[in-house]
């Protein structure tokens, strides 16, 4: 058994922090403050590699596996975590594509995401139905030779800023097989964007997204009419793992932070990380963090080894983003009144450790899949 990254993957984790370090880090509180990417943002991932980790080489992608794409999650999480939704949405848009995709599809599509050129939003969520996913009810009618979309979707993480989104439609009333995706730019006429007011991850751009008699073609649809919830759900079972590592990432980062205040604030004559009552509590989430990393990578690796990862991505995604929140906050707690400022990224890294316990599905959505996996579907809720 090896818990060491290869000498390949330890090389794209400095190039990532490095990339991280040099190019996002100094925009990052700006970005926050604005409520966007600076200009240039997207398309910098794309010359990094970053969108395209798990894209084929012949179709401009790396070609990278799940492993590879976790570990560039956690190094530019580490530095900004918002940084991480465009090239989580690659992994996981892409390789929806990629799996269920005609030939053409791929070959049109696919070397623009892994380019940084489309930006690209999961058009899920909508306002009546987030969890209940196999419920939505923005339509998608047969019109001649092709469709006309009429709805709302919510919540759509990178919805400001993205040039292309995976649009999930009711195509007939058969419940979740009802459910079509399409691949749709979205500057197209009838589709309307409204910005969210977000607590945190703010430069994210989420978005209510209307869409008023929005046609599409046949051509636009992905897996075919009514096999688009299972091709997402699919999708879910390793982007939650890379959602998990991003979690953990942010939350160690802010440790660090507070491990470092620990070392030089003195209080009653000593440095405090000679009290008990603040070095025990970093302990004890450090170790938190340091299992969840592990349940994390596991998943990710038994993905690229074509295993079942389904328990473990999904215990990843519920726990790691409910200790990366407690961390992070326990962090801003021994930084006090520094942490509590916005000149400091630890209050920022607390407001977007809330906002990582909702993406990708929920806690009770992810236990879930896990009570179905343990107990049988017969048995579980």
């Amino acid at each position: 058994m090896d818990f060491s990254f290869t000498e390949e993957q330890q090389a794209l984790a400095e190039k990532v922090r490095a990339f991280a370090e040099d190019t996002v880090a100094r925009h990052a509180a700006l970005d926050d403050r604005e409520r966007t990417f600076w200009s240039g943002f997207f398309a910098e991932l794309g010359r990094a590699g970053l969108t395209g980790l798990m894209i084929a080489e012949e179709l401009g992608g790396s070609g990278l596996g799940a492993v590879e794409a976790g570990i560039a999650v956690e190094q530019l999480a580490r530095v900004e975590a918002t940084a991480c939704y465009p090239v989580v949405n690659a992994a996981l848009i892409g390789g929806i594509i990629g799996r269920s995709g005609t030939t053409s599809q791929r070959a049109d599509w696919l070397p623009a995401v892994a380019a940084g050129d489309a930006v690209v939003a999961l058009v899920l969520t909508e306002p009546d139905h987030g969890t209940d996913a196999a419920a939505i009810e923005l339509s998608a009618e047969r019109d001649g030779d092709g469709w006309v979309l009429t709805g709302t979707k919510t919540s759509i993480m990178l919805g400001m800023h993205a040039t292309h989104g995976l649009v999930f439609a009711r195509t007939s009333d058969d419940g979740a097989r009802g459910v079509t995706a399409f691949y749709l730019p979205l500057n197209r006429d009838g589709i309307a964007r409204e910005r969210l007011d977000d607590l945190g991850v703010r430069a994210g751009g989420r978005a209510t997204l209307r869409f008023a008699g929005v046609r599409a073609s046949d051509d636009e649809i992905v897996g075919g009419v009514g096999e688009g919830f299972g091709g997402v759900m699919r999708g879910f079972d390793h982007s939650r793992a890379l959602i998990a590592v991003l979690a953990i990432a942010n939350a160690q980062a802010a440790l660090d932070d507070a491990l470092e205040h620990a070392r030089e604030r003195e209080t009653f004559g000593q440095v405090i990380g000679k009290h008990q009552g603040v070095a025990f509590p970093l302990v004890e989430h450090a170790t938190r963090l340091h299992a969840a990393r592990l349940l994390a990578f596991e998943a990710l690796w038994r993905a690229d080894s074509g295993l079942d990862h389904r328990t473990e991505a999904n215990m990843a995604k519920w726990w790691a983003c409910r200790i990366g929140v407690e961390a992070a906050h326990q962090a801003l707690l021994t930084l006090g009144h520094r942490g509590w400022h916005d000149d400091h990224p630890a209050s920022r890294r607390v407001r977007d450790a809330i906002g990582q316990e909702i993406a990708d599905g929920t806690e009770n959505a992810t236990k879930l899949v896990v009570a179905r996996k343990l107990l049988g579907r017969e048995y579980a809720p």
